[in-house]
């Protein structure tokens, strides 16, 4: 291991508000190994050669930032022998770095070694058990077997809930350019195209644009199937994206909808009216101080009240880093309703969308992703938001 230095740069992150976090867990160190909290940690740093893959050869690549509770300069982070490279260009504030490791095993190992020689008596460290691999646990319960290892996946969530205005300048740059991608796919549909060849275009016009694609949502018709298929698009279909595209790594997640050339008729135009009240509805409590659940509250009220609601659904999450973060908001998806009691802060992030699985005209959607501000709150990559034009 690297022989400590002081560190030449600024911690990039709330130390105090994290240190409150692990006390309250009863955490005295952090073996961080996920990429997204790995790079909110380094302060927006992520290793370019392992954006898209983490496999290499028969292990993967295992980034890990050890962090101690009240002492970041007993900081350090391990990376992969080839961010050398970035270690020389002065990414990391960390006052240890290490290069080396070839495998997951290996740099748990190196990071075993960093706590042995601190010597300081950490008793319990927090890991992310879901972005923790078996090999690297095994090394790390074999290296410090009389330390309790425990799951920190809840404090770092915390410490991300609420965005700077950095992050909040990314997640719009994220929504708004995943929404002039939708826009520029929907003007080169034709009929004859198939939904994956939809979902191509999409993906060729974000890249363009300078986001990561990572998936898309597609319908077609009444078809209320959101695969990408060989599905052949007709004139006249409704169509759906629903698109997650990052930029710099922070997520924007929208669904706008389309008809294939094709103009909505009244049935439509009242059934997208529906979808949009509710998310309209949803916007108007949202300020700090008020509590989370008010936004599905004042959602569902309209929906269960509408003629439409045994096929329809709301869904409210918090955005960041990873799609469906704090605040939790709901109750049976990825997590519990934590948050729904609790007031909303200045700088968290919640997308909004209602779903509308019509029996007969299929599949109406609006994702709309929304930030709390100071006096209320501001969508990103709002507009637009009716019946656009395909083809």
């Amino acid at each position: 291991m690297d022989a400590p230095a002081p560190a030449t740069k600024a911690v990039p992150f709330d130390t105090a508000k994290l240190d409150r976090l692990m006390d309250d867990a009863g955490i005295d160190a952090l073996l961080v190994t996920s990429k997204h909290n790995v790079q909110y940690l380094l302060g927006g740093y992520r290793f370019f050669f392992f954006d898209y893959m983490d496999a290499m050869g028969v292990s993967r690549y295992l980034p890990v930032l050890f962090y101690q509770r009240g002492k970041p300069e007993n900081s350090a982070y391990v990376g992969y022998r080839l961010e050398m490279h970035e270690k020389e260009l002065n990414r990391f504030w960390t006052p240890v770095v290490q290069t080396a490791s070839s495998t997951s095993a290996d740099a748990m190992g190196i990071a075993v070694d960093h706590i042995k020689k601190l010597g300081n008596g950490i008793r319990t460290i927090g890991v992310e058990m879901p972005f923790l691999p078996a090999d690297a646990e095994a090394v790390l319960k074999d290296g410090l077997g009389n330390t309790k290892i425990v799951d920190a996946v809840f404090p770092l969530e915390r410490l991300r809930a609420v965005k700077t205005k950095e992050e909040l300048g990314m997640l719009r740059e994220s929504s708004e350019r995943v929404i002039e991608s939708m826009m520029a796919t929907f003007g080169q549909l034709k009929p004859g195209m198939t939904k994956r060849e939809m979902v191509d275009t999409l993906k060729r016009e974000e890249v363009n644009r300078g986001l990561t694609f990572e998936y898309c949502l597609n319908t077609a018709g009444s078809s209320l199937n959101r695969a990408p298929s060989d599905q052949v698009l007709q004139k006249g279909d409704i169509i759906s994206l629903d698109s997650g595209g990052n930029y710099h790594g922070y997520i924007g997640d929208l669904c706008r909808m389309a008809i294939l050339q094709a103009r909505p008729d009244a049935e439509l135009e009242d059934l997208l009216g529906v979808v949009e009240e509710i998310q309209q509805a949803a916007r108007k409590p949202i300020k700090p101080g008020a509590k989370g659940g008010e936004i599905v509250e004042r959602a569902e009220k309209l929906m269960h009240a509408s003629p439409h609601k045994p096929y329809m659904e709301f869904l409210a999450h918090g955005m960041g880093l990873i799609s469906h973060e704090a605040p939790r908001l709901v109750q049976g998806r990825a997590y519990s309703k934590y948050d729904a009691d609790k007031p909303l802060e200045t700088g968290m992030v919640v997308s909004i969308e209602t779903t509308m699985l019509h029996p007969k005209r299929g599949f109406i959607k609006l994702e709309d992703t929304v930030a709390v501000t100071d006096t209320g709150w501001e969508g990103m990559g709002d507009e637009p938001r009716s019946w656009n034009p395909a083809g």
